[in-house]
């Protein structure tokens, strides 16, 4: 009895150092998030002189203000709501089926064709002849030129592919020709309903990495009428600190303190949408990473 006690009292303070450790870290997470969302509704002086810590000081909302009045920013909304959900919709669909087709042991050339996808991860073209290239096929300027030229990654991939050489047993492939099943309808009809927690994750990462773009769009788009909302937040916040630094006097201020309000403002505005996204497909998200990253 003493050492069942002794045993519960040790585990009882291993628990009690965990939890303490593991909030320390959530607290070392959370904080820059929670610190960029007060900032964004204080005064930015009170910000440069390190006076804002749990709270906001000098509660404004000049930052946004000065934001969204600028009409082109719903274009930009618009143009990468499109572009994310066009662009996950054929990341999704390229990467998921070329994955799965690497996982299949009877492909004629399997282990070649990994070796020629992963290669063009440490090697390109590089910028020129993709853009080039881009410009040849009349993408240049055009929706396409966002969604599609660079929806494959190979990353994404692998960790598919290793997902379903993981969790799809063989025995599946082997019952469903003897009920007549053909590739594609095996394909459709039994392996994409099992493999729902891969899809999320990478649908997750493809769509993250969507929303977030903006040097494609500088690259490849002139027409700022398609210009996506990180590359509009870009110009925006540019324009206002050129603003400030080429004026004078009390103007020059009204343009810094705007300018400064508004860095926060835009961090804000430009990745709140997409942790909105999060929380649907968070129950499928750990089990797909762990899934897809275990090694064949």
């Amino acid at each position: 009895m003493g050492k069942i006690k002794k045993n519960r009292s040790s585990d009882t303070i291993m628990e009690i150092v965990m939890y303490v450790i593991s909030a320390i870290f959530l607290v070392i997470l959370i904080y820059p998030l929670y610190f960029i969302v007060i900032a964004s509704f204080s005064d930015p002086s009170a910000v440069a002189g390190g006076q804002v810590w749990l709270f906001p000081k000098g509660f404004t909302f000049d930052g946004y203000k000065e934001l969204l009045r600028h009409e082109n920013i719903w274009i930009g909304y618009w143009n990468t709501i499109m572009y994310t959900v066009v662009g996950t919709a054929i990341g999704l669909i390229v990467n998921i089926s070329a994955a799965y087709a690497l996982s299949r042991k009877d492909l004629v050339g399997r282990k070649y064709l990994s070796l020629f996808f992963i290669f063009t991860m440490f090697f390109n073209g590089g910028l020129i002849p993709t853009f080039l290239t881009i410009r040849d096929f009349h993408l240049y300027d055009t929706f396409l030129v966002m969604v599609l030229p660079f929806s494959v990654g190979v990353f994404n991939i692998i960790v598919a592919r290793t997902f379903f050489q993981s969790s799809i047993p063989g025995d599946l492939w082997e019952a469903a020709q003897i009920d007549g099943c053909g590739n594609l309808r095996y394909f459709v009809q039994i392996v994409l309903p099992l493999s729902k927690a891969i899809i999320a994750v990478l649908g997750l990462w493809i769509a993250v990495g969507y929303w977030n773009s903006y040097f494609n769009a500088l690259i490849y788009l002139k027409n700022p009428n398609m210009y996506p909302l990180q590359l509009i937040l870009r110009n925006i916040l540019i324009t206002n600190q050129m603003q400030s630094g080429m004026g004078t006097g009390e103007a020059a201020q009204i343009a810094l303190r705007l300018a400064n309000m508004m860095r926060y403002s835009v961090i804000i505005v430009a990745t709140v949408p997409i942790m909105c996204v999060y929380p649907f497909v968070q129950k499928y998200f750990n089990q797909g990473v762990m899934i897809g990253a275990v090694k064949e």
